[in-house]
């Protein structure tokens, strides 16, 4: 856990803007390596879609995001960062988490500072918790890790509520309270974007969501910005729905859905993707 603990520091330390998809499940964590990406997201949001049918508004515990990252941990070999949302309860509660997801294989863990149940960041009507209250949890995270290259990514959801200003004092409060990472959830604006690297010393995340609230800029200006990690937490889960209303609508019309006509992976892709060969050389090497 170290070696990508260490790996995941350093990509932070860099601030080149590191693209990190969010993965829902190890099969797309799986394409996500393979594609080359240097880290992924655990994403609650994704979790909560794929695992349960139901949006985000809270609906995961610990439990499910210690299962999820565990697979997804043993399926691949890049650095994850896992999102717990608000902890699951108070400070006290952060600690639990922590130690949780650093023996599920978490490399750090996105904490925020909403009300229970918390929402999507971009969804309307968010609640957040005082300043001293998120202040205390990310205290208790970072005396709770085990490991200095466990990494505490603090998250504030205050822009959508008192403003950005707000949201930056915020900010420099978690930074001061020990956060390795600092991410201001929901900019509105390129100006306020461009402040934030100038704003907070600390590394940052910036979250990028197709249909959302923060401009969608290249990648190459949030790397000159100074922006540590560059978010697209559910473009995987987004081009999966989309692909499977495809393909299913393409069935019950009566249509072709064979490996020629483009809707599908091959199957000889899908077995590349979750491996089928090692586990054939497994097989032949301890057959009796």
């Amino acid at each position: 856990m170290n070696k990508q603990g260490r790996k995941l520091r350093s990509l932070i330390e860099a601030r080149r803007g590191v693209l990190m998809p969010g993965a829902a499940n190890a099969l797309s964590a799986r394409i996500i390596e393979d594609l080359g990406y240097e880290a992924a997201y655990v994403t609650g949001a994704g979790v909560t879609n794929t695992f349960y049918g139901m949006p985000d508004h809270g609906f995961v515990g610990l439990n499910d995001m210690a299962a999820h990252t565990a697979a997804i941990r043993n399926a691949v070999d890049i650095p994850l960062v896992v999102d717990v949302d608000t902890g699951f309860g108070n400070a006290v509660n952060v600690s639990h988490t922590v130690r949780v997801m650093e023996r599920a294989g978490a490399n750090a863990i996105q904490l925020e500072d909403q009300k229970m149940p918390k929402k999507c960041g971009h969804f309307a009507g968010k609640e957040i918790v005082d300043t001293t209250e998120m202040v205390s949890k990310i205290k208790a995270a970072t005396d709770a890790r085990q490991s200095e290259d466990f990494l505490i990514v603090a998250r504030t959801d205050s822009r959508a509520v008192e403003g950005f200003d707000a949201a930056v004092e915020r900010c420099l409060a978690f930074e001061e309270a020990g956060a390795d990472v600092i991410f201001l959830e929901a900019p509105v604006s390129e100006e306020e974007l461009r402040k934030l690297p100038e704003l907070i010393k600390a590394p940052q995340l910036v979250n990028l969501v197709v249909g959302g609230k923060t401009p969608i800029l290249s990648n190459q200006a949030f790397a000159d910005m100074g922006f540590s990690l560059v978010l697209y937490a559910n473009v995987a889960l987004q081009s999966a729905i989309a692909g499977m209303t495809r393909a299913l609508t393409a069935l019950k019309n009566g249509e072709s859905v064979g490996e020629s006509s483009g809707l599908l992976a091959t199957f000889n892709e899908r077995q590349q993707v979750v491996k089928k060969s090692e586990f054939d050389a497994l097989e032949k090497k301890y057959q009796t």
